[in-house]
């Protein structure tokens, strides 16, 4: 997200906060999937492991090779912003069903 000039940090902590309810909502669908059990919830716990660990991974190259910028805040804004991704993704899917 382009944020004004002058100090980011106000913005990267209101995205951060964001990410925190979106994570904190993907928590409780998941563990209504993950209680049902089953071929399903067996299924999500798998996906929920291999998710994080390609996130995590994904992440790290992008840090290695530079694409996080070159500042704290830069680094730290679009770390959020990789995670609300994927966060929001399993938010939508979750919701559906």
């Amino acid at each position: 997200m382009k944020r004004a000039r002058g100090n980011p940090w106000l913005g990267i902590g209101l995205d951060a906060w964001s990410l925190g309810l979106e994570a904190s909502a993907v928590i409780g669908l998941r563990t209504l999937k993950l209680a049902q059990g089953g071929a399903d919830g067996r299924a999500e716990a798998e996906r929920m492991v291999s998710e994080k660990v390609a996130a995590a991974a994904s992440l790290q190259m992008r840090a290695l090779t530079g694409g996080l910028g070159g500042t704290p805040a830069s680094v730290s804004a679009r770390t959020i912003a990789h995670y609300r991704r994927k966060v929001r993704a399993n938010r939508r899917r979750l919701s559906k069903g």
